[in-house]
């Protein structure tokens, strides 16, 4: 069984046992913790510290990019959906129309049709020209539908363009006429039956074909003209940029290509019209289109080969070259 023993001390003893034990240190205090406010954005665009003097490594290479759609083209996604669809019904549909239109009928005939749509177009040119205080090429437009509208038999002949008139034929419309004053183009745009558009750009179409419906009236109000109008301008649009279309088609973004391009396009218009020069991005992204253009065209077929001529035998020099001498012409 367990047993407890008790030991008793008198306090003298213990008091001395206990004066000699070493004290333990007192505890350090804590710390105080300072809140720190950080931020990763403001670090991200504060530049390393260079020492004084110090020139940045030539091999340095900053990268600068955006997240998300480019502002030109809020619509990105939904325009490119647009894109695709439009390019393989143009290609099962439109462009087989397009060719047998042009390999069905005589070229005197297309060239007529073509004629009248453009000369109906001349009108709005005209006014446009005008409404951009070029009085004189808006004279010389009024001058050409005159022309093509008496001598040209409604607009089928081209007389107005021809040597004994020399009025160039000059397109304009109201979407011009806007970036001319400032407008911005607005979001680009990508429609099934439009194509390459911006907002600016489709507003002033629009006024483009409302001109002759609304201020002359019959026919042109009438069904059976629109859809007419219709139909010839879009083939003969399709025909005309037919090489142009191949060469993107044929690149290695399609869309971004048709995109840049058609910007590209109409920025040089708006900038002629002002006088000014185009930008330097603009010009590449036209150059890099026509290179592809000049891939894409055929190469000229190679000339004929000539007949091979008979084989010349080998003339042996003579044993004694000055012997020669006696036949040259004194």
């Amino acid at each position: 069984m367990p047993s407890l023993a008790l030991l008793v001390t008198s306090p003298p003893l213990l008091s001395a046992v206990l004066s000699a034990a070493p004290v333990p240190p007192p505890a350090a205090p804590l710390p105080t913790v300072v809140p720190i406010a950080w931020s990763l954005a403001a670090v991200q665009d504060i530049p390393p510290a260079r020492a004084a003097g110090e020139v940045p490594p030539a091999n340095e290479i900053i990268v600068e990019g955006e997240v998300g759609p480019p502002k030109s083209d809020p619509m990105e996604r939904v325009n490119e959906d647009s894109f695709r669809v439009t390019q393989a019904v143009d290609e099962a549909l439109v462009e087989p129309v397009a060719y047998a239109y042009r390999d069905g009928l005589p070229e005197p005939v297309r060239d007529g049709l073509g004629n009248v749509v453009r000369n109906l177009g001349e009108p709005s040119n005209a006014l446009n020209f005008l409404l951009q205080g070029k009085v004189g090429k808006a004279f010389e437009t009024l001058g050409r539908f005159a022309i093509n509208s008496t001598l040209g038999v409604g607009g089928l002949f081209d007389f107005a363009g021809r040597q004994s008139f020399e009025l160039p034929y000059r397109r304009n419309g109201f979407a011009n006429t806007m970036g001319y004053y400032g407008v911005g183009p607005g979001p680009y745009l990508y429609l099934p039956v439009t194509g390459a558009t911006t907002a600016r750009d489709l507003g002033g179409s629009i006024l483009d074909q409302l001109l002759l419906p609304i201020a002359v009236g019959e026919p042109f109000n009438r069904t059976e003209y629109a859809a007419t109008y219709f139909v010839i301008n879009g083939l003969d649009q399709r025909l005309a940029f037919d090489e142009e279309i191949a060469s993107i088609r044929a690149s290695d973004d399609p869309y971004r290509l048709r995109r840049e391009t058609y910007l590209a396009q109409r920025r040089r218009d708006i900038a002629q019209l002002k006088g000014e020069p185009i930008s330097e991005r603009d010009r590449l992204w036209l150059e890099e289109l026509e290179e592809l253009k000049a891939a894409q065209s055929p190469a000229p077929a190679p000339a004929p080969a000539e007949e091979a001529a008979a084989p010349v035998e080998p003339v042996e020099p003579p044993a004694n070259p000055e012997s020669l001498l006696i036949t040259q012409p004194r």
